[in-house]
């Protein structure tokens, strides 16, 4: 049997195991049976060869496409494979297909690695640092122990997850769907570490047991990236896909959406998505324990002995609260002002999420704990902890993205379609803008999904005389969809990072959440725009 790091008998250390930020473990790192780790060396034994295999065979097909588009598809095909077969950690499987696009003349080195300057890459730096102190000081299990205390949460795993799930979902819809994740995880992390230590003290686990192999875990981290997609799609500033898609369908229809009407659309599907969500991933990553028995007393526990907060968590605490302060404002001006007012566009371009998360992160390394000693909050070897490989692998995400988008593949890969499929009618065109959008966002970011095919999807449905508005508004809400992968949108980067969810785990739930909810969005989505007087 494959040990973790702790020898069989030995007792874990939860929270080393936890709070470590271990990404990609190797075999030899997780503590598996005997049929785990057969599956795992064939998964990640078969991907050596498959993935070359898989590009090298597109890249022969006789296709009738730009051979800069048939050449990146090929390269894309192959990253595909890596990602999901792991034979290589997953950020590195994005470098190779960096380094491909390159060797293979698809583009320039300067072009291919320019979109690795993204906000969102500085969002990710700055949100992981502020995390790190939260981690480091004790904050996130403080928070951890305070949701657990609310009445009624804390008896069932099932109740801590749904609430975590809530509590996301509304956030999200004000705040960037990736500040949520990254500001949220620390205290997901808590949570989970709080839940481990007591199935340990109660005998429930083995005394050498892998908490980041929990079921619970999984389905508590994956409710926070998916809960923040949900909740993202509720307001127009909830998720940068919603004011591209907005934006473009009313210039291509001069008809305004405005926030009542976009939240009175939203409303209905994200209740209904949230249901969903939570049934798949109960069902699908089934808690170990359903009643947390005593949670009540041990939580009350463990928060006397927390004591008062300490200057570290004070001035971890007004960093955060600074920049969440910051990220908020744009929503805010814009649910005042509006979002096509020139405040609203003025204090957005300012106030770049990236660079408050960067702003705000910097203050962890100015306000001090000793002066005398001339201590701050961290250090820089702190800093060095944070999860580097998830960076790497959200940026390569966005390099793809990028790509897809400037050598036309995926508006041929739209047009091809529609011609082969000879869309006509209203449902059609709906059910292809979702399926294509959700496609797309599989391999980049649901900013990049909506960019791309939100003008594909305009012209193809005014050709074919139906109203443009339903199809784009749920292309609009599919390319916040995407679960499958990591790469798929940031917040499934930054749940992947936290080392309790195997790729496998991800695909499994993501693949199913991707259908059930790209059936709602087809068959909603035409009584919604309806409903608020659109069209």
């Amino acid at each position: 049997m494959t040990t973790s790091k702790n020898s069989p008998g030995t007792r874990t250390d939860v929270e080393k195991a936890l709070l470590g930020h271990a990404t990609y473990r190797s075999l030899g790192e997780q503590r598996l049976s005997p049929a785990e780790e057969r599956f795992e060396k064939g998964r990640r034994t078969t991907g050596l060869w498959l993935a070359p295999l898989v590009a090298a065979l597109f890249l022969a097909l006789p296709l009738d496409m730009a051979p800069t588009q048939q050449t990146l598809a090929g390269i894309l095909l192959g990253v595909v494979v890596l990602w999901v077969t792991e034979p290589v950690p997953i950020p590195v499987g994005g470098l190779i297909g960096v380094g491909c696009v390159v060797l293979f003349g698809v583009v320039g080195p300067d072009e291919a690695l320019a979109p690795f300057g993204s906000s969102t890459i500085f969002t990710f730096i700055g949100a992981f640092i502020l995390a790190q102190a939260m981690l480091k000081h004790g904050l996130a299990r403080r928070f951890a122990f305070r949701i657990l205390s609310l009445p009624g949460v804390g008896r069932s795993t099932a109740r801590v997850i749904v609430a975590f799930g809530v509590i996301t979902c509304l956030l999200s819809a004000f705040v960037s769907n990736t500040a949520t994740v990254a500001m949220l995880l620390p205290t997901a992390l808590g949570m989970l570490t709080v839940i481990a230590k007591l199935m340990q003290d109660r005998g429930l686990v083995t005394e050498d047991f892998d908490p980041t192999r929990l079921r619970v875990g999984a389905a508590l981290v994956l409710m926070l990236a998916y809960g923040a997609s949900v909740g993202g799609l509720l307001t127009p500033v909830g998720s940068p896909p919603n004011l591209i898609g907005r934006g473009l369908i009313e210039e291509a229809t001069g008809e305004r959406i405005s926030f009542a009407q976009w939240v009175g659309m939203a409303l209905p599907v994200c209740a209904v998505m949230f249901v969903i969500l939570a049934v798949v991933l109960l069902l699908l990553n089934r808690p170990e324990i359903r009643r947390i028995d005593g949670i009540e007393e041990y939580v009350a526990e463990q928060r006397d002995a927390l004591g008062k907060l300490s200057r570290a968590e004070w001035n971890t605490l007004i960093a955060f609260g600074i920049t969440v302060t910051l990220w908020i404002t744009p929503g805010i001006v814009g649910l005042i002002a509006g979002t096509d007012s020139s405040a609203y566009t003025t204090i957005g371009n300012r106030l770049d999420e990236g660079i408050i998360a960067v702003l705000g992160a910097s203050l962890l390394f100015l306000l001090p704990t000793d002066w005398s000693r001339r201590e701050t909050t961290l250090n820089w070897s702190d800093a060095a902890k944070i999860d580097w490989g998830t960076i790497l692998l959200f940026g390569t995400g966005i390099i793809f993205g990028s790509l897809l988008a400037s050598t036309g593949l995926a508006e041929t890969i739209g047009t091809e379609a529609n011609d082969a499929l000879g869309l006509s009618s209203m449902f059609a065109i709906t059910a292809f803008s979702a399926i294509l959008a959700i496609v797309v966002s599989e391999t980049t970011s649901n900013t990049a999904s909506a960019a791309v095919v939100v003008p594909i999807i305009l012209p193809i449905a005014m050709a074919a005389e139906v109203d443009p508005i339903v199809p784009a508004m749920a292309a609009t809400f599919a390319a916040s969809f995407g679960f499958m992968l990591p790469v798929s949108t940031p917040q499934n980067a930054i749940a992947y990072g936290s080392g309790v969810v195997p790729i496998t785990t991800m695909i499994r739930s993501g693949f199913s959440f991707d259908i059930l909810g790209g059936l709602l969005i087809i068959l909603a989505m035409p009584l919604m725009v309806e409903m608020v007087g659109l069209g």
